[in-house]
């Protein structure tokens, strides 16, 4: 999170990016407390459990309850435009036509409720609108459907893009054994947050909210 705090800041001179995380105790306190005004951006696919009550929760503890906040991640149009871009370019890598290629999204949800699935849904809502692969999937880590039903039985033509924010314990536990499971041969892409243009997505979005 420092180095995507850090990639943000070269795109916005001027500027003070940092990058910070709910895990670490007392790191988003800090972080909040550093700066003058600060706007936050949560860093999160969905808009569940960490961004509607741990998120606001730890700010309430600190008396920052009512500082700006960006949706989260995942619900940016621009954020499907990303996975958008990043499939192209895996089909273009592998030469693989569209129509003849699978898609599966893999994404987390949640037992609690099906808000948390409501990004992955937008994002898949978008992908359907505007490719032609011959069959979609999502799945889910916490909920159904799960992603081992999901990938099941989709050929070895077929992409994998985990709607996932960077490489952390679903992505290097959950997703490969879910996968297994399901018997999966197909291409496993980067997880969404680490495509390389998210720096500059960030950077526009504080841009806009600036204006």
């Amino acid at each position: 999170m420092r180095a995507l705090g850090q990639a943000v800041a070269k795109d916005l001179p001027g500027w003070q990016i940092l990058g910070t995380t709910l895990a670490a105790p007392g790191a988003l306190e800090s972080a909040v407390q550093t700066l003058p005004a600060p706007l936050i951006v949560p860093f999160f696919i969905a808009d569940g459990i960490f961004t509607r009550q741990f998120l606001p929760g730890r700010l309430q503890d600190i008396s920052a309850g009512n500082l700006p906040r960006l949706q989260p991640f995942g619900l940016w149009p621009g954020t499907a435009a990303l996975a958008l871009g990043a499939l192209r370019a895996a089909l273009a890598d592998a030469g693989w036509p569209e129509s003849g290629t699978g898609l599966l999204l893999a994404a987390h949800g949640s037992a609690r409720g099906s808000r948390a699935a409501m990004a992955a849904r937008g994002i898949e809502a978008r992908i359907r609108q505007e490719t032609t692969f011959a069959r979609h999937a999502l799945g889910f880590i916490e909920e159904p459907p799960f992603l081992a039903d999901a990938a099941r039985d989709l050929g070895e033509r077929t992409l994998c893009l985990p709607l996932f924010v960077a490489r952390w314990g679903h992505v290097r536990e959950d997703l490969p054994r879910a996968l297994s499971d399901a018997g999966f041969r197909g291409h496993v892409l980067d997880p969404l947050g680490c495509h390389p243009d998210v720096p500059a997505l960030i950077a526009r979005m504080l841009e806009e909210h600036g204006q």
